[in-house]
């Protein structure tokens, strides 16, 4: 039933680390949400991933820094764009 889709996303989760799956949520989720017009939900959007990618622990992530400290950066970035659409 669900057995095959699970197991075609988990044998693709398997080659990448959780920050790249993160930056990956993080590109999707901008694509689904610029047709709404909305800096504000786009704000949301990025700050959300920042606070993902900055609480997810480093052994997950392979003890990749970089990713962390591109947490930090959306997690600025973000409430800056929701004050522009205002």
């Amino acid at each position: 039933m669900l057995t095959l889709p699970l197991q075609v996303i988990d044998s693709f989760l398997l080659q990448y680390n959780i920050g790249q799956v993160f930056l990956l949520l993080l590109v999707v989720g901008l694509l689904a949400t610029l047709p709404m017009k909305s800096k504000t939900i786009v704000g949301a959007h990025i700050v959300l991933i920042g606070l993902l990618l900055v609480l997810t622990p480093l052994s997950l992530m392979d003890n990749d820094f970089i990713y962390r400290a591109i947490g930090l950066a959306l997690v600025f970035i973000g409430p800056m764009v929701m004050v522009v659409g205002r």
